[in-house]
């Protein structure tokens, strides 16, 4: 067979074409792939919820791949096992209540559950903005405003292009970007203790994974926050290379979206 160099391009462009028309509207538009997304990914895919996940990034997985300190292990404590065995990830039981996961196996099967689910990845594509409308004269976050990465690096005057949303999840981590636009751009106050992003903690990781999950909800109307991202919007403290308060969190953001949408 005689492979054709234009023809392999054109294959490429027309799959992703069609990948990229079929996400201009979503249930769900979550924004970062690391951990916690994947997994909401994960569950949203499975219960036929319409949803993608826009990376900036190369490579999805977020802070995952490089374990604690870059050894690739991490950690996860039992009450997360369960997310753990549904997702098929191998753990080493070390006693007490801690496992270990090779981060490397961890991160790469999230992502191949999340897409083969059903929930698409973006990687290279940075949420600059969101979409937002007034209901009952109130305003609702409803997309994202999407643009190349690279573009966005090198400071390019590209116009973006916008997808809508019924709801979109901030899995940015560290930053919580969405959160800090949201209340930047659009002038309003989020449902925390100051009206805005009130900023993560030093290390705690009991108190941290706690905080993770109890904190994953709906941040300002259309708008959930899932993570560490999370725990920046709320001003609970960081966990660490622990990460089973990331699968959680992720499960119940899915659990409620599926519920709502």
């Amino acid at each position: 067979m005689y492979l054709k160099d234009t023809e392999i391009s054109k294959h490429i462009i027309l799959s992703y074409t069609d990948k990229l028309i079929k996400s201009l509207e979503l249930d769900v538009a979550l924004v970062g792939a690391g951990p916690a997304n994947l997994v909401a990914g994960y569950f949203l895919g499975c219960a036929n919820i319409k949803a993608a996940i826009f990376e900036s990034k190369l490579a999805p997985g977020g802070g995952m791949w490089g374990g604690g300190m870059m050894f690739n292990e991490i950690v996860v404590q039992e009450d997360a096992l369960d997310v753990v065995k549904e997702l098929g990830i191998k753990v080493v039981d070390r006693g007490d209540g801690y496992c270990t996961m090779d981060s490397v196996e961890a991160t790469s099967t999230l992502i191949s559950r999340c897409v083969k689910a059903g929930t698409r990845v973006f990687n290279l594509v940075k949420a600059t903005d969101v979409l937002f409308r007034e209901e009952s004269g109130h305003p609702r976050v409803c997309g994202l405003v999407l643009s190349w990465s690279p573009v966005e690096s090198l400071g390019l005057h590209v116009d973006p292009l916008g997808i809508e949303a019924k709801f979109v999840v901030d899995g940015t981590g560290h930053p919580a970007d969405i959160c800090h636009v949201v209340t930047k751009k659009m002038g309003v106050k989020l449902h925390t203790k100051t009206g805005g992003v009130v900023g993560e903690m030093p290390l705690w990781a009991d108190k941290g994974e706690q905080f993770t999950v109890q904190n994953t909800k709906e941040v300002f109307p259309g708008l959930y926050v899932v993570g560490m991202a999370a725990n920046n919007a709320f001003g609970g403290p960081r966990m660490g290379p622990i990460f089973g308060g990331m699968l959680l969190s992720g499960k119940k953001a899915a659990k409620e979206l599926i519920r709502r949408v």
